[in-house]
């Protein structure tokens, strides 16, 4: 961190830092992506969560995929204050990319990170991070078009092709460029809880939450021409979480026989009703534990759950820690006078 903070480029330095790292070839939707969704995160008083700058270990104009570019006057600098980096993809076959090395700029500028900072990437950004080391024996993903060749480069890393997103500690890497959209939903909530980012989905008009764990690839996002989807059995369902929801239930909202309403579900949605299910479920009991002085057995109720027990059980696998423990880290969160580092 900069021993001169009257020379600091971040101007709020109470407020979470976020720098985006990019480099020629950048996609200017991944740029949007951080800036959009972070900038317009704020807590219960209306005050900005993040300030959010962008980067470039060699500052100026840089390419984009699109017929602009993208003046970028902030250089590695940034780097050195910031808590949370984020590494968008580039468009361009740049050394992470062909030799799974980085330029000696690249690898200067990451070199000015803090070691407890939180570094993301979204796409083929996670070429940079392995080109790094810093996904060295961790789980982590990429565009599934490109899994196969970054198993080959980077034969350290866990690839797990199947997933939006992985968080693995303070290291976190998302699938394609809506994918990316997820990651940054997904920090904001592990920052400031699912309130914030519920808010900042809300105002982008986007999904709140889908889980890393979905599948990034799915064969008919879309349905056909004529033919039914499940999104108004997903919709009612969302409405009645609180209650016993049969498969049966769910397929007569959509008019279809159990077996096929199972089949277009998981086509549409890329898992099981009853995982998709549980899923609301679970983030249903987040968003009570959050805002809520509900006690764990009507959370429970609320979220459809039917038991306390049942509730820790789901939660504990989830996110590896009971309600009342949750409640206490997100509670203390959500009125902390500064955000997390």
């Amino acid at each position: 961190m900069c021993e001169d903070r009257a020379m600091s480029v971040f101007r709020h330095p109470e407020r979470h830092r976020v720098a985006v790292l990019v480099r020629h070839g950048l996609l200017p939707i991944e740029l949007g992506i951080p800036h959009r969704l972070m900038g317009i995160a704020v807590d219960a008083d209306g005050a900005p969560c993040y300030e959010v700058l962008t980067c470039s270990a060699t500052p100026g104009a840089l390419r984009t995929d699109a017929d602009f570019t993208v003046n970028v006057p902030l250089g590695p600098e940034a780097l050195a204050e910031a808590d949370t980096v984020i590494v968008p993809a580039s468009h361009e076959q740049d050394e992470p990319w062909t030799s799974g090395t980085l330029t000696p700029p690249l690898a200067g500028a990451l070199a000015r990170i803090r070691p407890d900072a939180r570094i993301a990437s979204i796409c083929t950004g996670s070429y940079v991070l392995a080109a790094a080391g810093l996904l060295d024996g961790r789980r982590a993903t990429t565009h599934w078009t490109s899994c196969e060749r970054f198993q080959r480069l980077f034969p350290r890393v866990r690839v797990d092709p199947d997933v939006l997103y992985v968080a693995e500690g303070n290291v976190l890497t998302s699938a394609g460029v809506a994918s990316g959209v997820d990651l940054c939903l997904h920090m904001i909530r592990e920052d400031f809880g699912s309130a914030v980012a519920n808010s900042a989905a809300r105002r982008t008009v986007v999904p709140p939450h889908r889980d890393g764990g979905q599948a990034q690839f799915i064969e008919r996002p879309v349905p056909e021409p004529r033919v039914s989807s499940t999104g108004r059995a997903r919709a009612w369902a969302l409405e009645h979480l609180d209650r016993p929801l049969t498969l049966r239930q769910l397929a007569e909202r959509e008019s279809m026989s159990v077996r096929t309403f199972t089949r277009r579900f998981r086509e549409e949605a890329g898992i099981s009703p009853q995982q998709w299910l549980t899923r609301q479920r679970v983030e249903r009991a987040r968003h009570l534990l959050e805002t809520s002085e509900l006690g764990v057995d009507r959370v429970a109720a609320e979220a459809g759950f039917g038991s306390a027990a049942a509730l820790r059980m789901h939660l504990q696998a989830v996110l590896g820690v009971s309600p009342s423990a949750y409640r206490r880290t997100f509670r203390s969160t959500a009125g902390a006078a500064q955000p997390p580092r």
